[in-house]
This record gives C-alpha cells, structure tokens and sequence, in this order.
C-alpha cells in the first residue's frame, strides 16, 4: 500500500474533520490552559504590603502587647501570644546571644535568668514575663569588664565551637546561688541540663570550681 505524504495526513484536519493528531494537539492545549489558568490569576492578584512596628519588626494579626525588661533596659514589644521567650529575645529585641539548639528544653542553650532564676527560654513564652528582671548573655558582662565566669571560662578553654557557651555561663552563674556540694560531680549534677556537643566539659567544670573558689 503506498504511502500517504504530509498534505494528505492534514488535509481532513484543514476540511474540518478530527484526526488523531488534531485530536492531540487539541486536548494538549487545553491542559496547558487548565494548569496554568490559577497561576496567572494568582500572580494577578494584589499583594498588600507587610505592615511593621516602629522597631522595624513585623506586625503581627492579633499581637500582644509586652513590656520586656531585658538587661536592665525596657523593651515594649508586640508579639504573637505563642512567641517563646526565647524568640522574642532574638527575633525581636535582637539580642542573639542566647542561643536556640534543641528548642524543647533539652540542651541548655537558650539558658537565661529571670528575676535571678536560670531556666529555658525556649520552654516559656514572652508575655509571660511582664516585668520580670531578664538577664541575658549580653547583659552579664562585655569584652572590657568580663563577669569572673566568663573570664574562668577564656582561662580554662572552656569552649570549643562556642555554640552552647551562653547557656552554660548562665547556667554556671546561677548554680554559684544554688546549693552545691564542693566536688566536681556535684557542679557536673547541677550542670547536666547544659550539653556540650563538642565535650568541653572537664574545662567547663574547671572554670566553674575555679570561681567558686575564688569567691
């Protein structure tokens, strides 16, 4: 049976009838129509502008108004009711020193005081903490007038990649107000909420004894 050529194939598609490649290239088109569609409505639409608060965070549907007293200087801040502590430490009053690791309580990064207490940033939320006294990392002592511990802590190398440093200062300071034994086991006891991933922790301990003999 001979060939039929291209013109021949297209002729009943230029007469009006469907063939299986009209047919095709009909049903492709529509596809790429449907799927594309939404798209372009999408894109159409008008984005509104994020609003922001003076300090140049972004506002936040049904914020809540707080009052975060943070190393002795007050920080009026808007905030989602679910924001943790620890967030609004870093995210809105920018103060990064405090450190989020696990974010569930477990490895002592985000240690801070509160009202002379240590505890987890990461466990508490921010509007909780109305006129509480918060003391981060920054707030306990600058490169020029370091606190003894963070001093001990230089001496001792009790650092490696410095991830979990701020908490374990905070947690070091604290425990020199906690009861404590005087051996080491009873310093590392009372430290075992602060990990260390790179395993610091005979300097840490060192660093710690050190202050405690000293004061």
């Amino acid at each position: 049976m001979a060939m039929k050529d291209e013109d021949e194939v297209e002729a009943p598609a230029r007469a009006g009838k469907v063939t299986r490649r009209s047919f095709l290239s009909q049903v492709g088109a529509a596809g790429v129509v449907a799927t594309t569609a939404p798209l372009v409505a999408r894109g159409s639409q008008t984005v509104e502008p994020v609003a922001r608060q003076a300090d140049g965070a972004e506002a936040v549907d049904g914020a809540v108004a707080v009052t975060l007293q943070v190393n002795g200087t007050q920080h009026k801040i808007a905030v989602d009711a679910r924001t943790t502590l620890l967030d609004a430490l870093r995210e809105t009053i920018s103060l990064t020193g405090t450190k989020k690791g696990c974010d569930h309580g477990q490895c002592g990064a985000c240690t801070v005081h509160v009202n002379g207490r240590r505890i987890n940033s990461c466990l508490t939320l921010a509007v909780m903490h109305e006129g509480d006294a918060i003391t981060t990392i920054e707030g306990l002592g600058g490169p020029e007038n370091l606190h003894p511990m963070q001093a001990a802590f230089v001496e001792h190398d009790g650092y490696q990649c410095g991830y979990c440093t701020s908490g374990q200062i905070m947690s070091a300071v604290a425990l020199l107000k906690e009861p404590c034994g005087p051996k080491d086991a009873d310093v590392k006891d009372l430290m075992s909420g602060n990990i260390c991933r790179c395993g610091a922790y005979p300097n840490i301990v060192s660093a710690i004894q050190q202050v405690r003999q000293r004061a």
